[in-house]
């Protein structure tokens, strides 16, 4: 190098600054500039996109931005720890914290926001928090593990504000297993990105998941004993009693450096910038949060991304300008999926709506359109935003289809992310278009998506374009004639057909086995439950011995329903619906003894709730001794054949449904699969028993059955169709054994069997001739496959209840396996007991005519 570069200093050490730490050296391949970067905390950059997942592991570089490949750059110098504290205009030099005076060509302002606290008396007491940084959410951590060893109870928190930062709080909380509480003043959670019913759908979801949410609530002040945070108080309403306090009221721009050295500075805040991101000094930029921007200040990432990109351009001589502020946002909070894109509120002259709302399921879907609802202005999804990555880079452009089929589940409406235009914007945060991604695959011979990813950087920064960018990658691959490889995951490169040959053929029975043959490094929670089910389906040994409880999921890790409130569920299995009367006592009894909530429910069988994870093989015990077996309620397996009465009693039956339910229900109980199986058997064209919506329906006719497959219920409500007519009951049965077998073999992971028969070559015209006709050959051993299960089937719970290593997994805590969980609490409703809301476990008024319960 023959030159001295310049010196660039940016002040400022979040996401927008490294972002343009990358864009310049990336593109400044002469070494034209030497950066510089100022980071006040003590460490790198780092996403605060992601913070609340510091909370499941305790180390920062989990969350570090930039590898060695940046910061070991010798044209950049990374200085931790150390803040800007003046900035001399004049002579063109910025003092730091440390002392240092450090000259500069060019000055970038990077230094974001700080965490706004109200005006509220008490918000200086011990256990009040903000929710911005690292050392926030560590501060966090802390002072609830402290009170934990304190308290033999369970801690209560709120989060003051409903916002993205609130309910990320309230996560937090919830992580650390501090009951939450949300109290937002306007009428309704994220009231800047949804709309009323919007926000009605987050509020069950939330709700649902423990949440106690308030919202067109003032909070008025915190008081406090010994200096700790003890209540808060509202302007209506009694007090909560609370033992921490996160506050997420927003942010402030941090233009105090600006202001103290003579900058423009907007009237609420933020450094006056114009379209070249360039401050009221040429020599001084602003980019990211603490910039004022087309008149207001941006608190979300990917307009500063866009801020970076402009500066870093400018920096090399271009004449770029800031193309607007995206203001789409795509969110995963406390598990629910919220995205809102566009003009979400239909703010614009003529603008239409088109509503898709399903309370039950929890989902709320809204598109608004021009006012001949063709062109898409905005959007908002709410517990279901799996259409965001098609229909956000549409925006502003013409849909296709029917507006309506663009908010249907997957599979049923229109898919038009595979043929956008090369234009359209895929990745926002990185401005990545459908075309790049399409030339990484044909102009920079990338075959797979983290060689996409390196080359355009789509996905890179908050992840929620990578399932776009997957389908246009895939079909560009297609196009160009390349093989795409359906890997089950990272870890294993098979399919789950091809997975479940593997392990046939090589007579595996471990996970250690399948991956030692046939994957590489230790698993994952993807993997993992595959492998597990494939072993289920072909040696039908216990899934908790042999070191396989650890490949399970939740509920079958304990042979048993997890639900919302901690305790379990238990079913015995009822076949058709029948059951004597000793058998109801028998529930009865046990129902009354444990104190369990019980139900009917739709498969002909009780449901048994509340149960304590140490009372389930005590449960289980009595049940085994009176003759039930387990429901597989909790397996990807068989659950139910649901049954009419049939010719047995009803006038209209042609043929006893029942007794041919019972008989299939023995025969196919504990058969894991990829996913749920239902059956259902109805004794005439009536239909009692709802046989079409359900994987294999059985409906009598005068001369034998008709078999129908492929029917569900759930979010994408299917119809069974006709396999075969007139059946007798023992060509009924064996089509029945090798559908199901052939399904068990063949689909993928997950998939139900519509799925199956929609994705089957040939469709369900090649599944038939499979299953009737050979055409594959393999008849005889789908066969085989299905009588081993049938000769090898053993009641999960007899045999758990008959072996110590097993039970020792039913004890509440490993160190005292003696005593209870005693946290569970409930209310009388009804006759019987339900689990109790945040507001009823620590507020002072309960529901009318209910009376508080904790169990132990």
């Amino acid at each position: 190098m023959t030159h001295h570069p310049k010196q660039l200093v940016v002040v400022g050490g979040g996401m927008v600054a490294r972002r343009l730490v990358d864009a310049l050296r990336e593109r400044d391949t002469d070494g034209r500039w030497a950066i510089t970067l100022l980071c006040e905390e003590p460490r790198a950059p780092y996403d605060r996109v992601a913070l609340t997942s510091y909370f499941s592991g305790r180390d920062p570089d989990d969350l570090s931005l930039g590898g060695a490949q940046i910061w070991d750059d010798p044209l950049v110098t990374i200085r931790r720890g150390v803040a800007a504290t003046r900035v001399d205009r004049e002579m063109r030099e910025v003092t730091c914290s440390d002392g240092r005076v450090l000259p500069f060509d060019e000055l970038v302002l990077a230094t974001g926001s700080s965490a706004a606290v109200p005006p509220l008396p008490g918000t200086d007491l011990q256990g009040c928090f903000v929710y911005r940084t690292i050392d926030d959410v560590a501060a966090l951590r802390q002072w609830v593990e402290a009170l934990r060893e304190r308290h033999d109870r369970p801690l209560r928190g709120a989060v003051v504000g409903g916002g993205l930062l609130g309910l990320e709080a309230a996560g937090a909380l919830q992580a650390l297993e501090v009951a939450s509480h949300v109290v937002e003043f306007a009428p309704r959670l994220m009231p800047i990105q949804v709309d009323d019913g919007g926000g009605e759908a987050l509020r069950r979801l939330i709700t649902g998941l423990g949440v106690d949410v308030r919202t067109g609530t003032a909070t008025s002040r915190i008081s406090g004993e010994r200096g700790r945070v003890h209540r808060m108080h509202f302007a209506d309403g009694p007090a909560l009693p609370v033992d921490v306090v996160v506050l997420a009221t927003g942010v402030r721009p941090r233009d105090e450096l600006a202001r103290a050295c003579g900058l423009e500075t907007g009237e609420r805040g933020g450094v006056v910038v114009d379209d070249a991101c360039r401050t009221s000094d040429p020599a001084i930029s602003a980019i990211g949060e603490v910039a004022c921007i087309e008149g207001r200040v941006w608190g979300i990432v990917a307009p500063g991304y866009a801020m970076a990109e402009v500066t870093a351009d400018r920096l090399l001589g271009g004449a770029a300008t800031f193309p607007g502020a995206d203001t789409a946002t795509k969110l995963k909070l406390l598990g629910v999926d919220v995205a809102s894109f566009g003009d979400a509120f239909g703010t614009e002259p003529g603008s239409l709506d088109v509503v898709v709302s399903d309370p039950v399921a929890g989902v709320y879907k809204k598109l608004v359109l021009s006012d001949d609802a063709r062109t898409l202005r905005g959007g908002i999804l709410v517990g279901d935003a799996s259409a965001y990555a098609g229909l956000r880079p549409m925006l502003g452009r013409e849909l296709p289809g029917d507006p309506v089929s663009y908010l249907l589940p997957e599979g049923v409406g229109a898919a038009p992310s595979a043929e956008l235009p090369d234009d359209a914007t895929v990745c926002s945060c990185n401005n990545v278009s459908a075309g790049s991604v399409r030339g990484a695959v044909t102009e920079h011979a990338c075959t797979d998506l983290p060689a996409v990813k390196a080359c355009t950087r789509a996905g890179t920064s908050c992840g929620s374009c990578l399932p776009l960018v997957k389908r246009l990658m895939t079909t560009e691959l297609e196009r160009s004639g390349v093989e795409v490889s359906d890997a089950l995951c990272e870890h294993i490169d098979l399919s789950r057909a091809q997975l479940f040959d593997v392990v046939r053929v090589g007579q595996l029975r471990s996970f250690t086995e399948v991956i030692e043959r046939h994957g590489r490094g230790q698993g994952c929670d993807i993997c993992k439950p595959v492998v597990a089910s494939v072993l289920a389906s072909l040696w039908n040994e216990h899934p908790l011995t042999q070191g396989r409880a650890g490949l399970q999921d939740t509920n079958d890790r304990y042979l048993a329903n997890m639900q919302k409130d901690g305790s379990y569920s238990v079913v015995p299995r009822i076949p058709g619906g029948e059951i004597t009367p000793e058998g109801l006592i028998v529930i009865g009894e046990i129902a009354r003894d444990f104190g369990l909530y019980t139900k009917i429910t739709g498969g002909q069988r009780i449901d048994l709730f509340g149960a304590r994870l140490d009372q389930l093989p005590d449960i289980w015990r009595r049940l085994v001794d009176a003759g039930f077996e387990s429901g597989h309620a909790y397996g990807k397996s068989l659950r139910t054949v649901k049954s009419c009465v049939g010719s047995t009693w009803c006038r209209y039956g042609v043929q006893d449904s029942v007794g041919l339910a019972i008989a299939l229900e023995e025969r196919y109980r504990g058969l894991r699969s990829p996913h749920k199986i239902k059956l259902g058997v109805s004794g005439c064209a009536r239909e009692c028993a709802e046989a079409r919506g359900k994987d294999v329906g059985v409906i009598a006719t005068d001369h034998g059955w008709n078999l129908y497959v492929g029917g569900n219920g759930g979010f994408t409500p299917r119809h069974a169709q006709l396999l075969a007519e007139d059946l007798p009951t023992d060509e009924l049965v064996r089509a029945i054994d090798r559908y199901l077998m052939y399904y068990v073999r063949t689909a993928d992971r997950l998939q139900r069997t519509a799925a199956w028969q929609e994705d089957h070559e040939g469709g369900l015209d090649a599944i038939r001739a499979v299953v009737l006709e050979d055409s594959l050959g393999i008849a005889a051993d789908l066969d085989a496959a299905m009588a081993q299960h049938v000769d090898t089937y053993v009641d999960e719970w007899a045999a758990a209840l008959e072996d110590p290593q097993t039970l020792a997994r039913f004890a509440t805590f490993v160190n005292a396996p003696d005593a209870h969980d005693d946290t569970l609490a409930y209310v009388a409703e009804r006759g019987q007991a339900r689990p109790a809301t945040p507001a009823e476990r620590s507020g002072p008024a309960l529901v009318a005519g209910t009376t508080l319960e904790v169990r132990s």
